[in-house]
């Protein structure tokens, strides 16, 4: 008997189309209605790998990595001078779910920057601040906030180093006043010193001194009677 082939069935053409129409690997520039434009990887029609972003309406970009749809892994989002039409840097680290997340450095300005962990979008564990009045703060962060351990730098040198809570000194700590040449130490609550000592520190080196030594304490057991008031003041407050 003679071989008989069956036809090849033929694919509706709406399904070629189709496969056509799916993103995946690299690809040229997409455009969104509303002007956006990328510039990059795909997969299953889903930004994925390295590629660009440009939003028409804030001016903004962002170059780097890409998980599903999002910002996921390291990159760089800036954002177009009015005046200049240049790009400045605004963030550049890591990000997680379309937020900055891990390592990276945050620019607020030209002269005031962040650089340190991040956890959903807020700065979270260890961080340096660099502010704009030249104050530096280094230590540990909770929820966009000075929390945990940490030293203030003022802008004249002198400084704070210990227990902080949303954004105030709060709990044991010591300030140095380099500039009047002492030191206070003790239990801070809201921002506020509230039982500790102040002695001589650096007296004689200190471009403003204190005018006179600060008298010996006259007390018949001053260190018992700071430990009970410390105590209090903690164990009441938390």
């Amino acid at each position: 008997m003679p071989l008989v082939k069956a036809p090849k069935k033929a694919e509706p053409v709406w399904k070629e189309w189709d496969a056509k129409a799916q993103k995946a690997g690299l690809r040229h520039t997409i455009y969104s209605i509303n002007g956006d434009e990328y510039t990059g990887e795909w997969l299953n029609n889903l930004r994925h790998g390295k590629g660009t972003f440009m939003w028409k309406k804030s001016k903004s970009i962002y170059e780097g990595d890409w998980k599903c749809g999002k910002r996921s892994g390291f990159g760089t989002y800036s954002v177009q001078d009015s005046n200049t039409g240049e790009y400045v840097k605004v963030y550049s680290g890591y990000w997680d779910n379309d937020k900055k997340h891990g390592y990276g450095t945050h620019f607020y300005s030209a002269n005031e920057y962040y650089e340190g962990e991040w956890k959903c979008g807020k700065r979270c564990g260890w961080g340096r601040m660099y502010f704009a009045n030249r104050d530096i703060y280094e230590g540990e962060w909770s929820e966009d906030k000075h929390s945990g351990q940490g030293m203030l730098c003022l802008a004249n040198e002198n400084r704070y180093e210990g227990s902080w809570k949303d954004g105030k000194k709060d709990g044991p700590g010591k300030f140095y006043y380099l500039d009047k040449g002492q030191l206070y130490e003790g239990v801070w609550i809201e921002d506020i010193p509230k039982c500790g000592t102040m002695i001589d520190f650096g007296r004689t080196e200190a471009p403003y001194p204190t005018k006179y030594p600060l008298p010996e304490v006259k007390v018949a057991d001053p260190e018992g009677v700071l430990k009970e008031a410390q105590e209090y003041l903690l164990g009441d407050h938390n």
